[in-house]
């Protein structure tokens, strides 16, 4: 085990049976004409993640963990889209309508993409959602019981939403979730700080968070040990 410092308590690691999992850091949330920034959002925030995410990615392959990524999208008839999803809010684009970087939040669009920065191996797990959670209505469980996996370390988009769902739906599977907190972002500062207070409260009723340099540092030291 590696003990990583972290909050409410030390997050014990176990080499090899632990992935990443990087959520939706996609053009359609981080870049100017997208999703994200067609809800008013100001999306300069969550680009500010970016180095520190690929930080996070470089760590887990080094080491030959496991990286996997996530997007949020429809397919391009809409039919794995709710009507009340497409519908709430006033976005001035909403899912499905043409944009700067093709049609919102389709797959196979150009803003449906992981920006380049963070792009994917070919040999790295990519699980496309029609959800806010990254379990629902995806191949996420299968592929971590494949790989043996019992314990996350999550970063990506946005904290409060998509982040936190995800930690929650897979603490009830029995993971072991550790977001660190540099690597994830929120268009609301305020947002991500309750969230982070949720996640560790009650003696870590989701699970933990950390900042990276902390599981770097632990990392590296059990790494020279």
């Amino acid at each position: 085990m590696i003990a990583v410092p972290a909050s409410p308590f030390p997050y014990a690691l176990p080499p090899g049976r632990t992935a990443l999992v990087v959520i939706d850091m996609q053009r359609d949330f981080v870049e100017p004409g997208g999703f994200g920034e067609s809800l008013g959002n100001d999306v300069a925030r969550l680009q500010a993640i970016v180095p520190a995410v690929a930080r996070l990615i470089a760590l887990f392959r080094s080491q030959g963990w496991p990286v996997i990524h996530t997007r949020e999208g429809h397919d391009p008839a809409l039919s794995d889209c709710p009507r009340s999803k497409r519908e709430r809010g006033s976005p001035s684009l909403r899912i499905g309508d043409p944009g700067p970087m093709g049609r919102v939040l389709v797959r196979g669009e150009p803003g449906h993409a992981i920006v380049p920065e963070l792009a994917p191996l070919s040999d790295e797990i990519v699980i496309d959602k029609p959800g806010k959670g990254s379990f629902y209505a995806t191949t996420l469980a299968g592929e971590l019981a494949r790989l043996g996996i019992t314990h996350l370390v999550i970063a990506g988009v946005t904290t409060e939403v998509c982040v936190q769902t995800t930690m929650r739906e897979a603490n009830d599977r029995g993971f072991e979730c550790l977001l660190v907190e540099d690597a994830t972002e929120s268009y609301f500062p305020e947002f991500k700080a309750a969230t982070l207070a949720m996640i560790r409260a009650q003696g870590g009723i989701v699970g933990w968070t950390a900042p990276l340099a902390a599981l770097e540092t632990a990392v590296g030291g059990a790494a020279a040990a």
